[in-house]
């Protein structure tokens, strides 16, 4: 880097992460090793351009990333940049022009660096002016190759943009493959931003400016993948659904190379076979599936094709789970990583039937392989440090709890689970500070105003702990700790009736030990020893009680007796 501020051009028609690309490209020659820790995002985000990539509407599918990737890309690629900040001994400025023009991913990373170089010798000089750029006329085939990038990389916005361009220079009539090689890439990139139903408009559109039985069969598959899962909930429509899947497998049918015609059958017919699965079927979609994948290991040179016979086996593990056999599930998540060694997706499936099967150090490491190929994907990171807190590495968990919010800020699951660490651990500054953070992005979230009641109990703000652990009720009339917290500001201001009233919801609703201690504790404060033996009797019960309520519950059940003897 040199004293001069380098000029990094960020117009959105230099494409996906223009300007940053370059600053990213530029420390990672200079700084190797550095660059080799973040290999994924990097590639993402300012690869080297290499010859081949995939256009929209090839005939071999995609594997199309969730649109919150680039959340995901921007975390990777600000802490990158903020490990190079940290070797600089000297302050540096770093200058982007035509911000004001950036596409969504630069201006999302942008936000992450500005947000994370503050504690750097680093200062952003962000100007939405900047020099004169010459116009520029792509060809219809220069943008139908960037759109293919922009939908494999999961960059949506600058798809749907390139699409909607490209639309505007070709007609069906002029030029029916580009054009329709543009109508699908945006219908893509809209179900992908959430805007299904625009794109259910373009296959319809679709149909009524051709007949080609290619594309016809292809607008069918995917107006049917529209109905069972993309569009809003109260408009997706299984029958409709079924319906575009009749129509797609009729044309795939027809076809005339036979390869091609078992290849579109087979993919086609994945699509029924969720449909039966979702409709309790799963034996059905088994048959499907198994045939599928005979069908297409007869076509298929070995080694071919591996991301669709990943993909299809894929498809079998979850109908083996739905079937109740999740040790066969697993036997075939191992073979769809053997198959697909890539996919994040299929190492957080295996690692949560590693979990749920008590393995825990191999779920963390499938947890850890989603982390580095996702690369940095959120529910991997907040599902691992849901690990590392069962096995007692708090530290861990709360570096991981950590990340998630620092990639989604939203991410409700991973601010309450954090909340509640810093609580256990007496942080209560910091449990405050991340309850309210929370609460200002849900309002009434339920267990965060629980967490924050418990901070105003600790720091002895009964009354505003009554309040806000009554307003968690509201919004959730089954929320256990809100009554068990209710009753403890109850009992401890003497209202014991009431104490118990609480308690006597809580218990209806859980089996854990703890109601049933305090309400017990309540009972026998109100001299209703039989009943308060019940409860610690039934406590005692609990299995994988800690040594100390066990030792508490003995205590009180023996004094109970004592008292009804």
């Amino acid at each position: 880097m040199t004293d001069e501020p380098p000029r990094y051009d960020c117009h959105r028609d230099l494409g996906p992460y223009a300007g940053v690309a370059d600053l990213l490209r530029r420390i990672a020659a200079d700084h190797p090793r550095l660059a080799a820790r973040h290999r994924v995002e990097l590639a993402a985000v300012a690869p080297h351009r290499t010859p081949g990539r995939p256009t929209a509407a090839d005939e071999a599918p995609i594997r199309f990333h969730p649109a919150r990737r680039t959340a995901a890309l921007a975390y990777g690629a600000t802490e990158f940049v903020a490990a190079w900040a940290d070797t600089l001994r000297r302050p540096v400025t770093l200058r982007f022009v035509h911000v004001g023009a950036a596409d969504e991913t630069t201006r999302e990373l942008l936000d992450a660096l500005a947000g994370r170089l503050g504690a750097y010798p680093v200062r952003l000089d962000l100007r939405d002016d900047g020099p004169e750029r010459a116009a520029v006329d792509p060809t219809p085939a220069a943008l139908r190759t960037a759109l293919g990038e922009s939908l494999a990389a999961g960059f949506y916005h600058h798809a749907a943009r390139t699409a909607r361009h490209g639309r505007t220079l070709v007609t069906p009539a002029d030029d029916l493959r580009h054009w329709w090689a543009f109508t699908t890439g945006l219908a893509t990139a809209l179900a992908a931003l959430d805007r299904a139903t625009e794109a259910l408009d373009l296959y319809h559109e679709t149909r009524t400016v051709t007949d080609d039985p290619k594309i016809t069969m292809s607008a069918a598959y995917a107006t049917a993948m529209l109905y069972a899962r993309h569009l809003p909930t109260d408009a997706q429509d299984p029958a409709r659904a079924r319906h575009w899947l009749a129509q797609a497998l009729r044309l795939a049918r027809t076809l005339p190379d036979p390869r091609q015609r078992v290849l579109s059958t087979v993919f086609y017919e994945q699509g029924v076979a969720l449909l039966d699965s979702r409709e309790g079927e799963p034996e059905r979609a088994l048959r499907l599936i198994d045939d599928g994948l005979a069908r297409l290991t007869a076509v298929l040179a070995p080694g071919e094709r591996p991301q669709d016979v990943a993909r299809l086996r894929h498809n079998r593990a979850q109908v083996y789970l739905a079937l109740g056999d999740p040790e066969r599930a697993r036997a075939e998540l191992d073979t769809v990583i053997g198959h697909d060694p890539d996919n994040c997706e299929y190492y957080v499936d295996r690692a949560a039937l590693h979990r749920a099967a008590g393995r825990h150090r191999a779920a963390i490491r499938d947890h850890g392989s989603a982390i580095r190929l996702g690369p940095h994907l959120p529910e991997a990171y907040y599902n691992r440090a849901v690990l590392y807190q069962e096995r007692g590495r708090t530290g861990r968990a709360r570096d991981d709890l950590r990340r998630v919010l620092a990639i989604d800020a939203g991410h409700l699951d991973a601010r309450i689970a954090l909340v509640n660490l810093h609580l256990e651990h007496g942080a209560l500054d910091a449990a405050e500070a991340g309850a309210r953070a929370g609460l200002a992005l849900a309002p009434d979230e339920p267990a965060l105003l629980c967490t924050l009641g418990l901070v105003h109990l600790e720091r002895g703000g009964s009354a505003e702990a009554e309040a806000l652990f009554s307003r968690a009720l509201t919004g959730d009339p089954e929320l256990v700790e809100a009554w068990t917290n209710r009753a403890t500001v109850r009992f401890d201001r003497g209202e014991v009736d009431a104490a118990v009233t609480d308690l006597d919801r809580a218990v209806a609703l859980s089996t854990a030990p703890v109601p049933r201690y305090n309400r017990g504790t309540a009972l026998a404060r109100l001299g209703r020893w039989d009943a308060a033996a019940r409860d610690f009797a039934a406590a005692l019960a609990a299995p994988d009680l800690d040594r100390s309520l066990r030792r508490e519950l003995r205590a009180e059940l023996a004094r109970c007796r004592r008292h009804t003897s």
